[in-house]
């Protein structure tokens, strides 16, 4: 049996199952590849917030990343949440040593606006992890955060896009969902623009589509696409997961990452978002 694309995602773990690491592992399921994780932190969390976040020790994190790299070998890797400056720079020094494309999705809160990641390791994420990554994924609040550039409208979303490129990713995805009207996102090397444009869906479930889009293009990256390839594919995914995504506890209900198995058959299976 041929073995199929192997992708690590170095994360926080959701107790609820919605982001996170749980996220992470049911899309790259969904698309075809092999999903491995290395835990970073460990949070209390379910629809209506995190409860509280645990840290894991450099030293596990590095074990946990040495075990599967040396032994398994990756084709692409997603980090998520890294909680500390000491996190992210040892992340990063792993990341320097992989000869793999590496996707940066910068969680800096959660969906219900609880902090991720200390104000103190903002430096470390501009000058140690962005020079790593293959493409960064923030949303407007991150770019916020990490650049200083608010965006107000998709007019915007170029200067924002410039701010995060001058850190030194090969690619910047900007993500325009929290603007008015239609989900816009930008994605760009400096030369190269492709607007990505999808139907706003009324659906308030939409705990992990961070999480979840950063890992679907890191899983086509791994299956041999282009960046913008992958991307688009990515996006594709995420927007039929946001429109099936359900209630659960007494808040923010999870996109649904197991959507294309129950959209019935396509021409690459069990769904075309696996393709």
């Amino acid at each position: 049996m041929s073995v199929p694309p192997r992708v690590l995602t170095v994360a926080g773990s959701d107790s609820g199952g919605g982001a996170g690491i749980q996220a992470d592992l049911k899309t790259m399921l969904a698309l075809g590849v092999h999903g491995m994780s290395v835990v970073t932190a460990v949070t209390a969390q379910n629809s209506l917030g995190v409860q509280g976040a645990w840290e894991l020790p450099v030293a596990a994190v590095r074990a946990q990343y040495r075990s599967v790299v040396d032994d398994i070998g990756v084709q692409a890797v997603k980090t998520g949440m890294l909680s500390s400056a000491e996190l992210v720079e040892a992340v990063a020094e792993l990341l320097g040593g992989t000869d793999a494309p590496a996707v940066v999705d910068p969680v800096g809160v959660s969906k219900h606006g609880d902090p991720l990641l200390a104000a103190s390791a903002l430096d470390s994420v501009r000058t140690k992890l962005l020079p790593l990554a293959t493409v960064v994924t923030p949303n407007l609040d991150e770019v916020a955060q990490l650049t200083g550039v608010r965006v107000e409208s998709e007019q915007d979303l170029r200067e924002a896009a410039a701010a995060v490129l001058a850190y030194g990713p090969r690619w910047v995805l900007v993500k325009g969902g929290h603007l008015a009207g239609d989900a816009v996102d930008l994605l760009t090397d400096g030369t190269e623009e492709h607007w990505l444009r999808a139907p706003r869906l009324d659906n308030r479930h939409t705990h992990g589509t961070g999480c979840t889009l950063a890992s679907a293009i890191a899983s086509q990256l791994a299956k041999g696409q282009s960046v913008p390839e992958a991307v688009a594919a990515a996006k594709s995914y995420v927007t039929g997961a946001i429109a099936a995504g359900f209630a659960l506890g007494g808040g923010i209900g999870p996109v649904d990452h197991g959507w294309a198995f129950r959209a019935g058959p396509g021409p690459s299976g069990p769904g075309t978002p696996a393709a």
